[in-house]
Order: structure tokens, then C-alpha cells, then sequence
């Protein structure tokens, strides 16, 4: 059996990364010096504390936040705007064009990037429809769906493009819980079938060690690395395990470590 490579080329590539919010009166640091790599068919996790840049890495890695500091890399190239090669799956429901049919809104980026014939943009927007459960809904409109099928919708649509990089962010935190398990495990299925490379935030820290293969830990406002962890051992089976359990407590001592206070006696 051949070892591991444990440095494998990196798909996207975040070196020394600082991003600045001005407003009227000063600048505020959002991120600052934070550095990550994912490697083919890795799923990187962002999970910090709310305000600690986790959406906002997300958005300089598709290229809509021009970073203070640091530079982003896809396949060697620097990021330098939004392109075909990363795709954003966003929490919002509303992110499919109410106007367009299932169909058409997970063919719209194969008509804009692509020079396929029209037969295999329909083709290949079926098949990856098929892939996420929705056949049977390729004439209707995103508002006769429910919440859990128009994530399937902006899931399929940003698959059907091969980009390098699949961006979500928080794609399931507004769902019930049990159509968030049920998306979980789709997502993991569709990952362990295609093999894309994912950027992936959210504020759940068991969601994080099921969907990662690498948790990135981030500190709260302005966000900076805490550590990076190794999740490629743990998946679906480990959903309520003692092993799982352990891992969580870890990493929330990770991110809200106990605070000690010191008191101070005065003598009178």
C-alpha cells in the first residue's frame, strides 16, 4: 500500500490572509494573517465564534472581498475577482432565480461558461438534478419548493459547472433538523462520488467534524488561527459515538477556552 502524500498540491491556497472593513470613522480588522491550503477532494471547514471572518474568508476566497493583507490562490493562480472556478452555495433560500424553472436555474452557469450544445447542458443539468433527488421537480419554480429542495437546487447548480472549488456557507443552518441530517448525508455522499474540493463554513461543531476532512479554527474578533485538526477519520457512523462526543468537547475548549479570574484580596 502506497503512503499518503502529506503534502499534496493545493487546489486553493489562503497565504498570510487580512481583510479590512473601513467605515466613516476608522477600519476595522475582520481577519487577520490566516493561512490555509486544501488539496484534491479536501473539505476544509471554517468554525469560529460568530465575528470571526469565517463568511468573510469565504467571500475573499470567491473573489467578492479584496484583501488588506495576503494573497488567495486557486490551482497557483492569485485570486484577483469571482470566476467559473469557484462556485458559492449561500444559507439563503432565496438565491435561486424565482423567474426559472429547477431546470433552467442549474443550466443559467453552463450557458454563461461553457460552449456545450444545448442537448448536453440539458443533459448534464438532469443528471446532476438526479443526483440530488430533484427529477421529479425539473419544470417548477423555486417557490412551490420547499426549504430543503432549493438547497438541493443551488447544491446541483453550483455542481453542474466542475468548478475547482465548491464554496457553502452555512448552506444548512436554516433548515429543520432533520432535513439538515438528511442534506449532510447527501453532501457527503455526492463529495465520496465526485470528489470536488470544499470551502466550507458553518457554526455547528459536530456539522464541521462530519462534513470536514481539515477543521480550521478561527478566534473571535478579529479572527485568527487557533489550530487546524485532521476530521478524515470521522463520518456519519460516528453520529452520536463517545469518540465524536470527545472530539466536540475538544474542539469547543479549542475555541471558548474557560476564563480564570484572579481574585484580589484587599487588607484593610
Amino acid at each position: 500500500m502506497l503512503a499518503r502524500d502529506p503534502h499534496p498540491p493545493a487546489v486553493f491556497e489562503v497565504d498570510r490572509l487580512t481583510l479590512d472593513y473601513p467605515t466613516a470613522k476608522h477600519t476595522v480588522r475582520a481577519v487577520d494573517d490566516v493561512s490555509f491550503r486544501a488539496a484534491e477532494g479536501e473539505r476544509l471547514v471554517l468554525l469560529g465564534p460568530s465575528g470571526c471572518g469565517k463568511s468573510s474568508i469565504l467571500k475573499a476566497v470567491a473573489g467578492f472581498l479584496k484583501p488588506a493583507g495576503g494573497e488567495i490562490r486557486v490551482r497557483g493562480r492569485a485570486v484577483t475577482g469571482p470566476g467559473p472556478d469557484r462556485i458559492v452555495v449561500f444559507q439563503e433560500f432565496d438565491q435561486l432565480l424565482p423567474w426559472k424553472t429547477v431546470r433552467q436555474n442549474v443550466e443559467f452557469p453552463l450557458h454563461r461558461a461553457s460552449s456545450l450544445s444545448r442537448t448536453d447542458v440539458r443533459e448534464r443539468s438532469e443528471a446532476t438534478l438526479k443526483k440530488v433527488g430533484l427529477e421529479r421537480v425539473l419544470d417548477s419554480y423555486p417557490h412551490t419548493l420547499s426549504g430543503g429542495m432549493k438547497q438541493r437546487a443551488a447544491i446541483a447548480r453550483a455542481l453542474v459547472t466542475d468548478a475547482d472549488v465548491l464554496l457553502m456557507d452555512e448552506p444548512f443552518a436554516a433548515l429543520d433538523a432533520l432535513t439538515r441530517t438528511q442534506l449532510q448525508g447527501e453532501l457527503l455522499d455526492l463529495a465520496e462520488e465526485l470528489g470536488f474540493t470544499l470551502l466550507f463554513v458553518t457554526h455547528s461543531i459536530e456539522e464541521a467534524i462530519l462534513i470536514g476532512t481539515k477543521l480550521h479554527l478561527l478566534s473571535p474578533h478579529p479572527g485568527r488561527t487557533i489550530t487546524s485538526l485532521d476530521t478524515r477519520d470521522f463520518g456519519r457512523g460516528d453520529l452520536g459515538s463517545a469518540r465524536l462526543e470527545a472530539l466536540s468537547r475538544e474542539v469547543h475548549a479549542l475555541l471558548f477556552p474557560p476564563v480564570t479570574s484572579t481574585k484580589v484580596l484587599q487588607h484593610v
